[in-house]
């Protein structure tokens, strides 16, 4: 084999989004965005706003928003969810409830962390088995002192984490629970992605509904891959958006 075609591994982060309203409405009250981090990695931030529509979104954008420019700034996981909640509690008065949900592929610390505030749910695929964060923790805005709950494990390939707002959760527990059905696309020997993990879950919940969602949707998979490149690739970083209209 000459120098030029040798192979060696590194990882990836791949991120894929899924989002649609409430049937007979526009807007979603849910907001979800992707940031990097300063000091390497990127962020995936989901919000869910009490109700839907256009009032709803306005302020799930400003959760995710408030929280992107904290992890812009260096702020940790947990020091954002709390301050996003002091804010939010400080603007409304604590008449405002919201969920937040943040996952993180952090190269600083080497981790993979899921940070919750809220009923929003979430999923750590690794070493073959699927582990399950969906009891309910406190959503930010209305008591204080409110903190997240808080996962953290080491950063490695076939590492995968999943969230997703209620509209999907209550879609998932009809099927047998959302670790039932999202094992169906993680069996063992699998070689997941994330576009396949989102849209397997993502349509098995829509099933429910028989396309016709009786809540606002929002579901996020992030993890790691391994790859086998050419010495001397470029490594091309890319975001690929389809945004209906």
């Amino acid at each position: 084999m000459s120098e030029g075609n040798r192979k060696y591994s590194r990882n990836r982060v791949e991120v894929a989004v899924r989002k649609v309203p409430k049937a007979g409405t526009s807007t979603s009250g849910d907001s979800m965005d992707v940031v990097e981090r300063p000091r390497g990695g990127l962020s995936v931030v989901m919000s869910d706003a009490q109700g839907s529509g256009p009032a709803a979104k306005r302020m799930s954008n400003l959760v995710v928003a408030k929280a992107m420019a904290l992890i812009a700034e260096g702020v940790r996981d947990g020091a954002v969810a709390r301050a996003v909640h002091d804010n939010l509690f400080a603007l409304r008065g604590g008449k405002v409830l919201c969920t937040l949900t943040t996952i993180s592929v952090d190269l600083w610390t080497d981790t993979l962390v899921i940070s919750r505030n809220g009923n929003a749910g979430a999923l750590l695929y690794r070493d073959g088995s699927v582990e399950a964060m969906l009891g309910e923790v406190p959503a930010i805005g209305v008591h204080n002192f409110t903190r997240p709950s808080i996962a953290e494990v080491p950063m490695a390939a076939g590492t995968w984490a999943m969230m997703f707002t209620d509209g999907v959760g209550k879609a998932l527990d009809r099927l047998g629970g959302p670790v039932a059905v999202a094992s169906e696309f993680h069996g063992p020997g699998a070689d997941p992605d994330a576009a396949r993990l989102a849209d397997g879950t993502f349509s098995r919940a829509l099933e429910v509904y028989s396309g016709r969602p009786a809540d606002d949707m929002s579901l996020a998979v992030i993890g790691i891959r391994s790859d086998a490149v050419a010495l001397g690739e470029v490594a091309i970083r890319s975001i690929d958006i389809q945004f209906p209209l």
